[in-house]
C-alpha cells in the first residue's frame, strides 16, 4: 500500500510539472530559467502568478470532487452516486449562477460564490433526498438524481434568459475550467478543502460500515441516519468548494472513487486520501492536456486565441470510460 501511495504521489508531481510547462506565453526553456532564478519580469509573473496557482487550484478541486464522490457512493451505497448525478453539482452551479445574476457574487468575490454554491448544493441534495428517500435502491436513486439534475439545469437556463449578460460566467461554471485562476482562489480553496477533507477522513470508519448496510451499522452501534446526514453535508461542502473554484467538472466525482477503491481497497481510511491524490492527478492532467490541445488546435487552425476547457476533456473521456465499463459488464446491477 505504501508503494501504491508513493507511485500515485509521484504521478501527481509529474502531472503538476507538466502543467507548469505546457501553458501559453512561455517556452519550457523559459520555465527552467524562472525556476533557476532567472527569466524576464513577464515570464516570472506568468509562472508565479498564473501557472502556479492554476496548477494548485486544479489539484485541490480534483481532490475535493473525488473525495465527495467517494463519500456519496459510500453513504448512499450507490456506485452511480456522484456529485454530478445527485443534484449536488447542478445545485451548486445554480446557486453560484443565481448569486452572480443578482449581483451578490462573481469571480472577483470567490467567498460569496462558495456560500452561494454551498446553499445550492444543499438544496439539490435535499431535493433528491425527498424524492428518492433515504432507503431508495441504487437504480431509483440514480433515476431521481438524473431528474433532479435536469430540473436544476433547466432553472439555470431560466436564469440565463433573465440575465443573458451573464452567459460567459455561466458557461465557465457549466463546463468547468481552471482558466484565469490566481492566488486568491487558492487561498480560499485550500483551507476549505483541508477542513472538509479532514472531516471526510474522520467519517471514514462510519462510512465503511454504511457500505456494508444499515443493519450491520446498527449492530455495530452506529446511528446510520446521523452518519449519513453528516456524510452528505461533507460531500456537499467539498463539491461546493470545487464548483466555486473551477465550475462543474464532469465525471471526476463519479469515476475516480471507483479507481481509488480498486487501488487502495474498501477501507475508507486509506481510500479517502488515495482518492484525493487521484482526483488531483486527473483534473491537473486534464488541464495540462487541454492546454496542450489548445496550442495544437490553434496552430492548425491558425487561430491566435483558442481555449479548450478542462471540463470538456473530463466529460468526454469520463463518458467514454463509463460506457466502456458498462459494455464490459452488461449484466452488472448498478
Amino acid at each position: 500500500m505504501k508503494r501504491r501511495f508513493a507511485a500515485v504521489a509521484a504521478l501527481v508531481l509529474v502531472i503538476a510539472g507538466a502543467e507548469l510547462v505546457v501553458g501559453r506565453g512561455m517556452s519550457p526553456g523559459a520555465v527552467l530559467d524562472v525556476l533557476g532564478g532567472g527569466g524576464t519580469a513577464t515570464e516570472r509573473h506568468i509562472f508565479l502568478q498564473l501557472r502556479v496557482p492554476r496548477t494548485l487550484v486544479a489539484l485541490g478541486a480534483g481532490a475535493c470532487l473525488a473525495v465527495a464522490g467517494l463519500v456519496l457512493q459510500s453513504a448512499l451505497r450507490n456506485p452511480l452516486a456522484g456529485p454530478e448525478v445527485t443534484g449536488v453539482t447542478p445545485g451548486a452551479v445554480l446557486g453560484a449562477v443565481t448569486a452572480t445574476a443578482l449581483g451578490l457574487a462573481g469571480w472577483d468575490s470567490p467567498l460569496a460564490v462558495v456560500v452561494a454554491a454551498c446553499v445550492g448544493g444543499c438544496a439539490g441534495a435535499a431535493l433528491l433526498w425527498l424524492l428518492a428517500g433515504r432507503d431508495g435502491d441504487p437504480a431509483t436513486t440514480a433515476v431521481h438524481g438524473v431528474l433532479v439534475s435536469a430540473v436544476l439545469g433547466g432553472l439555470t437556463a431560466m436564469v440565463l434568459l433573465v440575465r443573458p449578460g451573464e452567459l460567459g460566467s455561466v458557461v465557465q461554471w457549466l463546463v468547468g475550467t481552471t482558466e484565469g485562476r490566481v492566488w486568491q482562489h487558492w487561498h480560499l480553496l485550500w483551507p476549505w478543502a483541508s477542513l472538509w477533507g479532514a472531516a471526510a477522513w474522520l467519517l471514514a470508519g462510519p462510512l465503511t460500515l454504511l457500505r456494508c448496510g444499515d443493519d450491520i451499522a446498527l449492530a455495530a452501534g452506529l446511528s446510520a441516519r446521523r452518519a449519513r446526514t453528516l456524510a452528505l453535508l461533507c460531500a456537499v461542502a467539498l463539491t461546493a468548494g470545487a464548483v466555486a473554484s473551477v465550475g462543474a467538472l464532469g465525471f471526476v466525482g463519479l469515476l475516480v472513487p471507483h479507481l481509488a477503491v480498486a487501488l487502495f481497497g474498501a477501507d475508507l481510511r486509506v481510500a479517502v486520501p488515495g482518492a484525493a491524490l487521484l482526483g488531483g492527478a486527473v483534473v491537473c492532467g486534464a488541464d495540462a492536456a487541454a492546454q496542450a490541445s489548445s496550442r495544437l488546435i490553434a496552430a492548425v487552425l491558425d487561430s491566435g486565441r483558442l481555449t479548450l476547457p478542462a471540463g470538456a476533456l473530463t466529460a468526454c473521456v469520463g463518458a467514454l470510460l463509463l460506457l466502456a465499463a458498462v459494455r464490459r459488464a452488461p449484466d452488472r446491477s448498478f
